[in-house]
């Protein structure tokens, strides 16, 4: 029988309303468990882990990443998959982060949460909770089937560090639309094979904690200023998430661009990645982004914002060496990055 480690870090999905205040306020896992008597029915063994002080998401960051990396690593051998439960604002950005963190990983980590409280009537708890337990407890042979992070919400599974929350109002809150979904649940829970990545043979679970959170974000818009570039490029960070326009272009104004190169020469890395959703950069197909690729900005690709900035944290963290941390920001490591 699978034996799956629950994470309770808190969300939505262990919200309650306050009677007098009428303010969402977090429970406990038992009251979860409560509201999901159909959980006896998977035929599993499932354990809990519940954080001491239940987290909203928007006050995730990389000290708790680490330490979701430190629950995952100590209970490892002794599990056959992995559920979180997270607030689905930061979602993306924790899965992402975790599938850096995580090198070799050879079992299923699922986050999942909902839109609305588990208590509540026309909830999407529930569903999330017992798909996501089933497809970590899912096997072929003695193998995982997706042993990924991955990301179930609303009937699909995503490759983590490719989704991102586009919906605040629909149950349908994620998307992926550079990559295929890993698996989708109806009448029957179907695996996207093909699209499934798997460790080496022999590999063990390597844990990555030093992330670096010297990361900025310059997010370009037409009739940006000299001062809002400066202030962005200069500050004491050691890397730059640029939001670039369509396939990853810019204004080719030589203001701009000297003030790229001296920050690149300052020892600072920029990767370009487009405010678009879906395609990839193309430094070099327009003359709006030759220069960017001649002065040394990484191509990002069709990274998802949120896998930039963790990967950018998790370079940082493993190497000093800009040319290093160029390098692998434009080099395909946990499946973030399409190769053509």
């Amino acid at each position: 029988m699978s034996q799956i480690l629950i994470i309770y870090t808190g969300g939505t999905i262990g919200m309650m309303t306050d009677p007098v205040t009428k303010v969402l306020k977090p429970i406990d896992f038992e009251h979860i468990m409560d509201n999901v008597p159909e959980l006896e029915k998977l035929n599993c063994k499932i354990k809990v882990h519940s954080f001491d002080e239940i987290i909203d998401s928007s006050n995730m960051n990389p000290a708790i990443w680490s330490e979701l990396a430190g629950i995952i690593l100590s209970n490892y051998h002794d599990n056959d998959g992995f559920v979180i439960l997270h607030g689905s604002d930061t979602m993306a950005y924790t899965a992402s982060a975790l599938s850096f963190m995580l090198e070799n990983l050879g079992k299923p980590i699922i986050f999942t949460g909902s839109q609305l409280p588990i208590s509540a009537i026309r909830t999407d708890a529930k569903e999330n909770l017992m798909t996501a337990i089933e497809i970590a407890k899912s096997k072929k042979g003695d193998r995982a089937r997706v042993p990924e992070v991955c990301i179930y919400f609303d009937y699909k599974l995503f490759r983590g560090n490719r989704a991102f929350k586009y919906n605040s109002s629909k149950f349908e809150a994620f998307r992926s639309p550079n990559y295929p979904i890993l698996a989708e649940s109806g009448v029957h829970l179907r695996f996207s094979a093909n699209d499934i990545r798997h460790p080496q043979d022999g590999t063990e679970l390597i844990i990555h904690n030093n992330l670096v959170s010297d990361v900025a974000v310059l997010k370009l818009y037409p009739g940006i200023g000299t001062k809002v570039v400066e202030t962005i490029l200069n500050s004491d960070v050691r890397g730059i998430v640029m939001e670039t326009f369509g396939a990853g272009n810019t204004t080719t104004d030589s203001w701009f661009i000297d003030l790229l190169k001296g920050a690149i020469d300052n020892g600072k890395v920029i990767v370009d990645i487009s405010q678009c959703k879906v395609g990839t950069v193309e430094l070099g197909r327009y003359d709006t982004s030759r220069q960017l690729k001649d002065i040394g900005v990484a191509n990002g690709y069709d990274m998802t914002f949120e896998s930039a900035v963790t990967k950018m944290m998790y370079l940082l963290g493993m190497f000093d060496d800009p040319a290093q941390v160029k390098y692998y920001m434009e080099f395909d490591l946990r499946g973030e990055i399409t190769v053509s």
